[in-house]
């Protein structure tokens, strides 16, 4: 299974997948890791990602969890799957989407004290423009810690009955 840990910029992406991961003793992947060097620049720069520039970015993301489906590996993979057009390039086979949903001023608050990422607040209105709602992901408000989000997460995986490989339970 894939869990795609998705929002905008500075919602805590990477700091819940970890964690995520590491509860269920999955492998994390980030989504950052797959974009191109110009697109990382563009991003640096403040310059929004236009869909075109995005596709090659989603197709390497599909391949990756085909490999992963067809490996049996169970990944955490943080990814802003910001529209639904992305977020139906990548269900390919058992894969689940977590939001992260935060108000504007809180996830600002959260990029100024952020350091050492190339994505900055000149990203985050765009993506917010951007920003399609997913109707059928577990939703969680970013208004509380890392690990109080993964422990929702985890709570609503269950109450969903979503069969999701539980390392505690091998």
């Amino acid at each position: 299974m894939v869990l795609v840990i998705m929002g905008v910029v500075g919602v805590g992406k990477t700091s819940v997948g970890t964690l995520l991961a590491q509860e269920l003793g999955w492998q994390f992947a980030d989504a950052d890791d797959f974009h191109s060097p110009e697109n990382v620049e563009k991003i640096r720069q403040g310059i929004p990602l236009t869909d075109a520039d995005r596709a090659p970015w989603l197709s390497a993301l599909r391949q990756a969890i085909e490999k992963w489906h067809a490996t049996g590996m169970n990944v955490v993979l943080a990814c802003s799957a910001l529209k639904q057009s992305y977020r139906e390039e990548l269900s390919t086979g058992n894969v689940g989407f977590v939001y992260l949903k935060g108000s504007y001023d809180l996830i600002r608050e959260r990029l100024h004290s952020r350091h050492g990422h190339f994505a900055t607040e000149s990203i985050l209105k765009s993506q917010l423009e951007d920003l399609e709602e997913p109707e059928n992901a577990i939703t969680v408000n970013v208004d509380k810690s890392p690990r109080a989000m993964v422990a929702e997460i985890i709570d609503k995986l269950k109450v969903r009955g979503l069969a999701y490989p539980d390392a505690a339970q091998l």
